[in-house]
């Protein structure tokens, strides 16, 4: 069984991708380019084609990983305002509407009792992601974000 997640282990990767497709995308640029180099005269099209087609592959990747993150950052949003509108009045909703996407994401990670008062620092004293989860004393769990 893992350690419960916290604040120094809760970057979650996806070895599949991280450490392998994205490590072997980023891998064929340099030596793409460095067959090229080889035999630029005879394939001096098709090499710099080559070349543009693996560069574009590494970006189309870090794109769709990009993609899939932000659409996680706004559903994690959501959550966390449907979270806080159960939690503090009315009143205190209206206050908390500033609350910023990246201050919502970081909150997700604070208990239902701390979350309120949390969420009013972090609105009042403008908090960072960081400042937010190093402020919390109740981890709560996230794990499903990849």
């Amino acid at each position: 069984m893992s350690a419960p997640q916290n604040l120094k282990n809760h970057t979650r990767w996806d070895p599949i991708f991280h450490f392998f497709a994205l490590l072997i995308l980023l891998i064929n640029i340099p030596i793409t380019g460095w067959w090229y180099g080889r035999h630029f005269y005879q394939h001096t099209h098709s090499g710099a084609w080559l070349l543009l087609v693996s560069v574009a592959l590494f970006i189309v990747a870090l794109k769709t990983r990009n993609y899939a993150v932000k659409n996680q950052d706004r559903i994690i949003a959501l959550e966390e305002r449907i979270r806080l509108a159960s939690l503090v009045t009315p009143s205190e909703l209206i206050e908390l509407s500033s609350l910023t996407t990246s201050q919502l994401i970081a909150l997700r990670f604070a208990s239902n009792p701390e979350v309120p008062e949390l969420a009013r620092r972090a609105v009042r004293e403008k908090l960072d992601r960081k400042q937010i989860k190093e402020s919390i004393s109740s981890w709560r769990a996230d794990n499903e974000r990849v």
